[in-house]
């Protein structure tokens, strides 16, 4: 099963290869694929986790860091159709 993540990154669309096995989750590998070290931020992100009571502080926290960073419109898609 094919697995891609879609995304923009300085107002560039660009498509991806992701797997599981490799990352924790999409924003992980768009990452590492744009060579962006996220040491400091998994260590902030596991605080967050840590303090907060459910997900949706994790998700919230994920995103505005990555729209931070210049990405937007990240998206899973599972062979070849977006999720």
């Amino acid at each position: 099963m094919a697995h891609l993540v879609s995304y923009t990154y300085k107002k560039e669309d660009k498509k991806i290869p992701f797997s599981y096995r490799t990352f924790h989750h999409i924003y992980e590998a768009v990452a590492a694929e744009e060579g962006i070290d996220l040491t400091q931020y998994m260590i902030m992100e596991k605080q967050v986790e840590d303090v907060s009571k459910g997900t949706k502080a994790v998700r919230e926290f994920r995103k505005n860091h990555f729209t931070k960073l210049g990405f937007s419109n990240v998206w899973f898609i599972k062979d070849g159709i977006e999720e």
